[in-house]
């Protein structure tokens, strides 16, 4: 397995490995090449032309984590943002062979559409969070949800919404992230006709709050489990 550096702080072990950063920069690499005008966001090396109307918005390995652990569920995200606003995403988990593509209207899986499940009701839903002991302040609200579900599986990171998206898992849950950790998800998601917003049921995610549901009804149901 990869060694990791840790980058986190105050005791909080977040790891970085060398193929992390080489991955980005292959990416950003790539992307300067073919359209050198955008602003480029990545996990590792941060933002150049922040003015520039079209950014690309990149975590080269999400779920880092499972990567050093022998874990299959890691996963690449690349997202592109028009005016502030994500309007494609690329979910890769190649040691799966799963590429998800999101658009407008539409997300595939290796070139195949996949749509939600289709569930509209919370008790019948399955649920994941990455780790429910990283929630902070949330944790109670998400244990209400948790309660009231029929199944909930974690560790699986970006892997999570893409599963959403296929149509296995019906429901994620999650706080703390980052841009470059949901950007592309919301296009995936949401092309396969799923619903993302924040946890008071806005659609401002730059708190890095986020519930993505198969259906309208059972977001508003999370919603308001979570702040019943």
């Amino acid at each position: 397995m990869p060694s990791a550096d840790n980058k986190g702080s105050g005791g909080a072990f977040d790891p970085v490995t060398e193929l992390d950063r080489a991955a980005e920069r292959a990416l950003r690499a790539a992307i300067e090449a073919r359209f050198p005008q955008d602003g480029i966001e990545g996990e590792e090396f941060g933002l150049v032309r922040p003015e520039a109307t079209r950014r690309w918005v990149i975590d080269p390995i999400d779920g880092t984590r499972a990567l050093i652990c022998g874990l299959p569920s890691w996963t690449t995200l690349i997202a592109l943002f028009e005016s502030g606003e994500p309007v494609a995403g690329l979910v890769d988990a190649p040691v799966l062979d799963e590429l998800f593509v999101g658009l407008a209207g539409a997300a595939t899986l290796n070139g195949a559409r996949v749509q939600t499940s289709g569930c509209a009701v919370l008790a019948e839903a399955r649920l994941s969070t990455t780790d429910p002991f990283i929630l902070g302040e949330g944790s109670d609200a998400f244990g209400r949800v948790r309660r009231s579900v029929r199944v909930s599986r974690y560790g699986l990171d970006a892997l999570a919404y893409a599963r959403l998206a296929a149509g296995s898992l019906d429901l994620v849950i999650e706080n703390g992230l980052q841009r470059y950790d949901w950007g592309a998800l919301v296009p995936v998601v949401r092309g396969a006709g799923g619903v993302v917003g924040n946890w008071q049921g806005g659609p401002d995610l730059s708190r890095g709050d986020l519930v993505a549901a198969a259906t309208p009804a059972l977001f508003e149901q999370a919603i308001a489990s979570l702040n019943s």
